[in-house]
C-alpha cells in the first residue's frame, strides 16, 4: 500500500511528545515505526493509519481526536467562515 497524503493537516504529535520529553528515535521505537515516519506525521507529510494513530496516542496519553482532531484545522486559508464553523 502507498503513502497516504495529509498534506497541510496540522497535529498535535510534536506538541505532545516534546512536552513529555520523548524524542522522535524513541516514539518510532515504542511504536514500531521508523524516526523517518514519526518526523513526516508530525509534519503533516503522512496521515497515519487508523492502527498507527491509536498507538501514537496511547504512547503519548492522548486520544486520537486530541492529536488529529478537526478543530486544529479550523483556521486553514482558502475556507469561508461557514466552512470553518462546519468543522
Amino acid at each position: 500500500m502507498g503513502r497516504t497524503s495529509a498534506r497541510g493537516r496540522r497535529n498535535a504529535v510534536r506538541v505532545a511528545r516534546t512536552a513529555l520529553g520523548i524524542t522522535q528515535a524513541d516514539l518510532a521505537g515504542e511504536i514500531g515505526v521508523t524516526r523517518q515516519t514519526v518526523i513526516a506525521v508530525e509534519a503533516g507529510d503522512y496521515a497515519p493509519s487508523v492502527y498507527l494513530a491509536l498507538a501514537i496516542a496511547g504512547h503519548l496519553g492522548c486520544t486520537v481526536e486530541q492529536l488529529f482532531g478537526e478543530e486544529l484545522d479550523a483556521d486553514r486559508p482558502g475556507l469561508s467562515i461557514n466552512q470553518k464553523a462546519s468543522l
